[in-house]
C-alpha cells in the first residue's frame, strides 16, 4: 500500500489519499489521469489491468479500492 500511496502522491501531491474517497469527496481522476495512473501501477507492480476493470469507477474511488484491485490482479 505504501508504494501505491507514493505513486498517488507523485501524481497528485495536493490530495491526502489516506482519507480521500471519490464517493464523498467528488471525482478526482479524469480519463487521461486515469491512463497515467494505470500505466504507472502496471509498471511498478508488474500487473495488467483488463479493459473491463478500467471502466468501473468503483475500483478507483479510494486508495484502498485501488489497492484491493492491485492485490486481486497480483493473485491472478
Amino acid at each position: 500500500m505504501d508504494e501505491l500511496l507514493a505513486i498517488l502522491n507523485e501524481l497528485y501531491p495536493d490530495v491526502d489519499f489516506t482519507s480521500y474517497d471519490a464517493r464523498t469527496d467528488g471525482p478526482l481522476l479524469q480519463s487521461m489521469e486515469m491512463v497515467e495512473l494505470i500505466t504507472e501501477i502496471e509498471a511498478r507492480f508488474d500487473i495488467e489491468f483488463p479493459p473491463s476493470l478500467m471502466g468501473d469507477p468503483a475500483h478507483f474511488h479510494s486508495a484502498q479500492a485501488i489497492w484491493a484491485l492491485i492485490q486481486r490482479l497480483e493473485d491472478e
